[in-house]
């Protein structure tokens, strides 16, 4: 059984009280909380093992090491990659997309091929593939969503063509929660040899994750997202692909040889983690991972489903308040409006009855611009809130709609 209680206890920052109140967490969808595990394995990091991975020979480089390539082993079991070759380290997802922009734009892409990404996507799968096409003079084309927040897919038929080069798309949105028909979409962009970039951000802490079955060619996830520390992230690519692609950044132990004349690159994936690499966030992100794995993703996916569903009809309800984005197929997201009432009003006001949301833009401007606002509300939750902190959330929208309307 799924014991809330127990869940709660691991996670310390939900026992604290702010304003005089006991914290409702509801923006998890910007960053999630940590649990003691994890917040265990970085002090262990430093109080016991702390050396630079990959270069020294002592016995605490030694440790860090083999616990860097474990979190490594770790990352690629949970997401079912093929090798720890496929697995390379970042700074979080915009740091993957950006790697990838510049390394697959450098291999794949010449002047009038084209790149397409999602309307509903956050901005970090949309700007660095601007950015390239700009560099590259390349076109990027998008396929939008209707206004329950479903990809029109039935577009791809014709949006793609032989000159397309990669698509872009997340696995679950961050202003509209919907979880996208990934395999329809990976099925109808092969079929015309293009290849796809899945932004797992959104998506891996909530449902089973399997890039080998689904046939991504590359994914994407940040580590803070998923429990685990800031500044970590990850970027799996088909083997074959990340062997093509050019390294990104050139530094420390990501080349075996260097001299004025020649460089030659390390193999996968150092190729790709140039200079000190965040080894002990990696470690960390190895913990979250396996934490994820002791509470059972299938019980976590079955919770959240559960309390999505009561959340939304809770929201819902609610006079005056309208969420955007009503697709069948949503994770623990409810982004709305509330009529004659500013989006940052409500969030400050919430945030007096210790209520965190997010409130604005959502780093997602198309998304929103599409129902014609300037921002919105989030409240985005996850596995260890409760049904009782959505009616108390439920009740501060209409205690702040009262304070503001009056």
């Amino acid at each position: 059984m799924f014991d809330i209680e127990n869940v709660r206890a691991d996670f310390p920052i939900l026992g604290r009280e702010i304003y005089g109140r006991r914290l409702i967490y509801l923006d998890n969808a910007a960053t999630t909380q940590k649990p003691l595990r994890v917040i265990a394995k970085i002090r262990e990091v430093y109080e016991l093992y702390n050396s630079n991975i990959h270069r020294s020979v002592s016995r605490l480089a030694a440790m860090c090491t083999d616990e860097y390539e474990n979190a490594r082993k770790i990352v690629c079991e949970f997401i079912n990659a093929k090798s720890t070759h496929e697995i390379v380290f970042t700074s979080g997802t915009t740091a993957a997309i950006n790697l990838l922009a510049f390394a697959f734009g450098e291999k794949f892409v010449n002047r009038g091929d084209e790149i397409v990404v999602c309307e509903s996507e956050h901005h970090s799968n949309i700007v660095p593939w601007k950015l390239m096409c700009e560099r590259k003079n390349a076109v990027l084309k998008v396929l939008p969503f209707d206004d329950s927040g479903d990809l029109k897919t039935e577009l791809l038929d014709t949006l793609l063509t032989e000159r397309t080069r990669l698509l872009c798309v997340a696995q679950a949105t961050n202003v509209l929660g919907t979880v996208n028909p990934l395999d329809e979409i990976v099925r109808k962009a092969h079929e015309k040899g293009v290849y796809v970039l899945v932004d797992g951000a959104q998506g891996i802490q909530h449902v089973k994750t399997d890039v080998n079955a689904c046939d991504f060619d590359f994914y994407v996830f940040s580590g803070h997202k998923i429990y685990a520390p800031t500044g970590t992230g990850v970027l799996y690519g088909k083997e074959h692909l990340l062997e093509q692609l050019p390294p990104w950044q050139g530094g420390g132990d990501m080349v075996k040889n260097v001299s004025f004349a020649e460089t030659s690159y390390s193999d996968l994936p150092f190729k790709f983690e140039a200079g000190t690499s965040n080894y002990a966030g990696a470690i960390g992100l190895g913990e979250a991972l396996s934490y994820l794995i002791y509470i059972g993703m299938d019980k976590i996916h079955s919770y959240e489903k559960d309390l999505t569903s009561y959340a939304l009809e809770k929201i819902s309800s609610i006079p005056g308040i309208t969420i955007c984005g009503t697709s069948a197929s949503k994770i623990g997201i409810a982004s709305f409006f509330a009529d004659g009432i500013h989006h940052a009003d409500m969030g400050e006001i919430l945030d007096k009855m210790s209520i965190a949301v997010r409130t604005g833009r959502m780093c997602a401007e198309p998304t929103v611009h599409h129902f014609g606002l300037t921002g919105l509300v989030r409240a985005s939750w996850t596995f260890y809130n409760t049904k009782q902190e959505i009616d108390s959330f439920c009740e501060g929208i209409e205690k702040a709609k009262k304070i503001l309307t009056n």
